[in-house]
């Protein structure tokens, strides 16, 4: 989720240090085997003015990154570095991690090339709002050449002819997984990126309570749109940007609000009928998730009175079992259950997993 956002942000920022004559480098996760902090397509920018952006880990490998790609924007350089963070005793340049992994980053110049090239097209593509791969060399001849697959359109090119056919050919299989993954293609060592746009966030309400579930759920990565029928609830200090404020009634429908199955709802009014109003309209919606604030004793009231069953989309009493104690703790829950539903996962303790983290 955060990816989507992290590489706009970079690559926003790398056209910013250009133009004052910053040399820079860009560090990607391109495999992780084992417990890792980020997934791959995970980025850490690296400037020389000491500025940084994004990360690669937990904090754990950014120190020895920063200082290969501080080297990297200076000479031009890609390099691909390998990080086995097992047990103390087996470091590698001294770190000692612990954490029971490995992790492969590439690091690349961030330079005028890249701006214009492949980075202008990701660009494009983010702006387009939808699905697609970079596929990139990460080693040997031709490292940090790219090429983007975007609206089945494939554009750029590593130099071979064969290993673009087959880059396009896998990127727009894992376009359709959402995986990104580094491959063996045609003799080279490639990383798709694929990048799919963030799930989406609707609040209806813009009661004091929406407003810590706001904050919290763009910090991870939503799209956040809040609705109300009251205007001096929706205002840039209560909510600030890029959340996009909507002022409707449920009796005005929902123009403007094109809902998906990367959409996800959250009804929390406090008054039973415009609940009752949102949820008539929002059952009939292709909706990812569907959440209602409040005791199970409401939810069946409205339901009652809507004249159907729950739906397996519908949860409420909304979010997470945390003894939740006050909005923030409650925008904790509600923002977690949506996490573990955006991803497929059904929540659980880490301690219990005798797997990777990030695997199924």
């Amino acid at each position: 989720m955060k990816h989507w956002h992290e590489t706009a942000e970079i690559l926003e920022r790398v056209k910013n240090l250009l133009g004052a004559g910053v040399r820079a480098a860009i560090a990607t996760v391109v495999r992780i085997s084992g417990s890792a902090y980020r997934r791959p397509g995970a980025k850490f920018l690296v400037a020389e003015d000491g500025s940084t952006a994004g990360g690669v880990s937990g904090g754990c490998l950014e120190t020895d990154v920063r200082a290969i790609a501080l080297e990297v924007a200076r000479d031009g350089a890609p390099r691909l570095l390998h990080y086995e963070t097992g047990s103390d005793e087996e470091t590698l340049w001294g770190l000692g991690l612990g954490c029971e992994g490995a992790v492969d980053v590439f690091v690349q110049p961030a330079g005028g090339e890249l701006v214009s090239g492949a980075g202008a097209r990701i660009l494009e593509s983010i702006a387009a709002a939808g699905p697609f791969a970079v596929c990139t060399v990460v080693e040997g001849e031709g490292a940090g050449r790219s090429l983007v697959l975007a609206g089945g359109k494939l554009s750029g090119a590593t130099g071979a002819p064969e290993l673009d056919r087959a880059a396009a050919e896998l990127a727009a299989q894992l376009v359709e997984s959402g995986e990104s993954r580094l491959d063996q293609l045609a003799g080279r060592s490639v990383f798709i990126d694929v990048l799919r746009p963030p799930p989406a966030l609707v609040v209806f309400g813009a009661g004091d309570d929406a407003r810590p579930l706001a904050a919290l759920a763009a910090q991870a990565g939503f799209e956040v749109t809040v609705v109300d029928h009251r205007r001096a609830f929706l205002t840039p200090e209560r909510f600030p940007p890029p959340a996009r404020l909507l002022l409707r009634r449920a009796e005005d429908g929902l123009d403007g609000l094109a809902f998906s199955r990367r959409h996800f709802a959250v009804v929390q009014t406090h008054a039973l009928q415009h609940d009752r109003d949102w949820l008539r309209a929002l059952l009939a919606q292709p909706l990812a998730y569907l959440g209602l604030l409040g005791p199970r004793t409401r939810k069946e009231q409205i339901l009652r009175q809507l004249g159907t069953d729950q739906p397996d989309k519908l949860f409420a009493p909304v979010g997470l079992d945390l003894a939740a104690d006050g909005p923030e703790q409650v925008a904790v829950s509600i923002v977690a259950e949506m996490l573990a539903v955006n991803a497929g996962r059904e929540p659980g303790h880490l301690r219990a997993k005798r797997r990777g983290i990030h695997e199924g």
